[in-house]
């Protein structure tokens, strides 16, 4: 599936979004949020929960100002790491 997005993300890239992605070999060490998830403002996490199958169920929305600050700052280390898609190749 990477694969069909990386081949996709030429449309994102052209309506502005500034996309990067992580190689696995350089996420290793990186603790990161179990769910995907938005860091809605300083203490809004919005938490997506999917099916084995990927499918959604629902979302769970925690108010915490430590947990907002903390999936932030595993973000911004995933961020800092990552490569520019056009110097990313699969």
């Amino acid at each position: 599936y990477i694969a069909y997005e990386h081949a996709c993300t030429h449309q994102n890239i052209a309506a502005g979004e500034h996309v990067r992605w992580l190689p696995r070999s350089r996420a290793s060490d990186l603790l990161l949020p179990g769910n995907d998830l938005w860091v809605m403002d300083d203490r809004l996490v919005r938490f997506n929960l999917f099916t084995g199958n990927g499918e959604f169920l629902h979302h769970v929305d925690l108010h915490s100002t430590a947990l907002a600050k903390q999936c932030t700052a595993a973000f911004d280390a995933v961020s800092e790491r990552a490569l520019p898609h056009e110097d990313f190749e699969i």
